[in-house]
């Protein structure tokens, strides 16, 4: 089965990004590596050179952005920069290259706010939404149900971190249910009817 930038598996991707991100928090980069590949493939339907591509500069970015608080979002952006641009040439999308790094990492840094200092959940909302609206080309309100399951996952894997990151425990069930929630909806959102 092939997959493009709009008819994305949101199961397979939701399962994929919920691998990431327990590996991610455990520093486990070959799993992150591994879900990432999938995460690439399926939700952008790249071949598979250049999922292999995509997959180790999003790695990349990952690894500069993972130090707290001495993390390195110039880096970060760089390699998604790189990821964009190839999305962009494989897929003929009409996203701003940049736009979309920094917007991605945007989000990255909000998430790490509000982990860290508070900040509210609807300023994560709204940097998931802007990152989606400008990727896909559609108007904000349109993937703000999307970005919701995104960040109610995200609340949901800073729990389970702060309870000691345990690989076994029911909250990845959950954080995988809110993940394959927001991206069923991204997909509603983004398909052309």
């Amino acid at each position: 089965m092939e997959w493009g930038v709009r008819d994305f598996d949101p199961v397979r991707l939701g399962n994929a990004e919920t691998d990431a991100w327990v590996g991610y928090y455990r520093r486990q980069w070959g799993s992150v590596l591994r879900s990432f590949l999938t995460m690439v493939r399926v939700g952008f339907g790249l071949n598979w050179p250049d999922t292999v591509r995509g997959a180790w500069w999003v790695l990349r970015a990952n690894q500069a952005w993972a130090p707290y608080p001495d993390n390195d979002p110039d880096t970060a952006r760089a390699y998604m920069r790189r990821f964009y641009a190839l999305v962009k040439r494989r897929n003929g999308e009409a996203f701003e290259v940049h736009e979309a790094a920094r917007l991605d990492v945007e989000w990255w840094r909000v998430h790490r706010a509000m982990q860290h200092e508070g900040a509210p959940f609807d300023s994560l909302v709204d940097a998931v939404a802007a990152l989606y609206a400008h990727v896909y080309a559609v108007p904000v309100d349109a993937v703000r149900e999307a970005a919701e399951g995104r960040a109610e996952a995200m609340v949901i894997s800073d729990q389970w971190v702060a309870e000691g990151a345990d690989p076994s425990s029911p909250s990845i069930t959950d954080e995988r249910a809110a993940l394959v929630r927001g991206y069923t909806a991204l997909r509603v959102a983004v398909t052309p009817a």
